[in-house]
C-alpha cells in the first residue's frame, strides 16, 4: 500500500498494491498496521454500503460533537466522484475541498478524518460505495450542506440535467449557514 497525504489535514488517499495476471487480480483492501504506521485511525465500528446508478449525488454529509465520524471509502464497482469538505472552523483549510475519483480499477481508497463533510456522484452506469466509519451512526447527530453550494464551488462531474439528488439532500443548508465543528 502507498498512502499520500492530501493538501487537506488528516485526509489520505490510500493505493493499494495490485497483483493481476490472468485469473484476474489481488489486493489488500484494508491493514490496520499500515494504516496505523501512518497516522490514520483503525477503530472502525460500522462498515456501510450503497448501491447508485449513473447522477446520483449523495451529500454533502456529516456527523458533529461526539459522534463525528471518519471514514475510509472506496468503490467496489463502478465509478464516483468522491468530494470531502474541511469544515473543521479552526483549520487553516476551512472551507476547502478535494474531489478525488475511485474506481474498480485503481481500487483507491479515500481516509476522510472526523470534522469533513462527504460526498460523492455516481459517474458510470452505476456504483457500489463502501465505507468504514469510526463512529456509529447517529440520526440526532447528523448534519449536511447543500451539494451544489455556490461558496463551495464543487464540480461535480455530472450535467445539471442529469443529476438524481434526495429530497432530504436538496434541503441542506448553505455552507456559511451549516452546523460547524470545532
Amino acid at each position: 500500500m502507498e498512502i499520500i497525504k492530501t493538501n487537506l489535514d488528516g485526509a489520505y488517499i490510500i493505493y493499494p498494491t495490485i497483483y493481476s495476471d490472468d485469473r484476474g487480480c489481488f489486493f489488500e483492501s484494508y491493514r490496520s498496521s499500515v494504516l496505523e504506521e501512518n497516522g490514520i485511525p483503525t477503530s472502525f465500528v460500522q462498515d456501510n454500503e450503497s448501491y447508485s446508478q449513473y447522477g446520483v449525488i449523495r451529500g454533502l454529509h456529516y456527523q458533529a460533537g461526539d459522534f463525528a465520524q471518519g471514514k475510509l471509502v472506496r468503490v467496489v464497482s463502478g465509478e464516483v466522484l468522491d468530494v470531502i469538505v474541511d469544515i473543521r472552523k479552526d483549520s487553516a483549510t476551512y472551507g476547502k475541498h478535494i474531489s478525488v475519483i475511485l474506481n474498480d480499477v485503481a481500487k483507491k481508497q479515500l481516509y476522510i478524518p472526523p470534522g469533513f463533510a462527504h460526498g460523492f456522484a455516481v459517474l458510470s452506469p452505476s456504483a457500489v460505495f463502501s465505507y468504514k466509519c469510526t463512529e456509529y451512526y447517529h440520526p440526532e447527530a447528523e448534519y449536511g450542506i447543500l451539494y451544489n453550494d455556490a461558496e463551495l464551488g464543487i464540480d461535480w462531474a455530472i450535467p445539471e440535467g442529469d443529476r438524481i439528488v434526495s429530497e432530504k439532500d436538496f434541503k441542506l443548508p448553505a455552507f456559511n449557514n451549516h452546523h460547524p465543528i470545532k
